[in-house]
């Protein structure tokens, strides 16, 4: 299928650029690769960002905190941070008569230990509440009720 000799033979359409007006001569951006020539990437930047000038880098405030856990207090000594002397202290235990005490002194009474012998919880650690106080300061940190 030849074409007659006196038609002309129709080219490629026209391109994006001759329908719709833009100037073909502006120069591009970018390179162009050649004809014949494939594009490989290679050596082909991106147009540059032309529509808003870079971010200003606002210097950035960094504030360390430190949490402290909340202590747990027990019936032994705790090393901690003192709340009101801030040092570093491992706490003084005192023994204080509590409702344990009491509780195990009445039942040694209801038992028929009367003759003193209910008054053996008072001289018992293990029965008693215990405050931990900072050695440096005498401030009570903390306290563990035994009831």
């Amino acid at each position: 299928m030849s074409a007659p000799s006196g038609v002309p033979v129709p080219s490629a359409p026209p391109s994006y650029e001759e329908t719709t007006g833009i100037n073909v001569n502006y120069p591009h951006p970018y390179p162009v690769p050649e004809p014949g020539q494939k594009p490989d990437g290679k050596g082909m930047n991106p147009p540059p960002y032309m529509g808003q000038p870079a971010p200003v880098s606002n210097p950035v405030t960094v504030q360390t905190v430190y949490v402290q856990q909340p202590v747990v207090f027990y019936d032994r000594p705790v090393q901690m941070c003192c709340p009101s002397c801030n040092q570093m202290i491992v706490t003084r235990l005192s023994y204080d008569a509590g409702a344990l005490t009491w509780l195990s002194c009445g039942g040694l009474c209801l038992l028929g230990c009367i003759a003193g012998c209910c008054l053996i919880p008072f001289c018992i650690d293990a029965l008693k509440d215990v405050d931990h106080t900072c050695p440096n300061c005498s401030a009570v940190v903390g306290s563990y009720k035994r009831l």
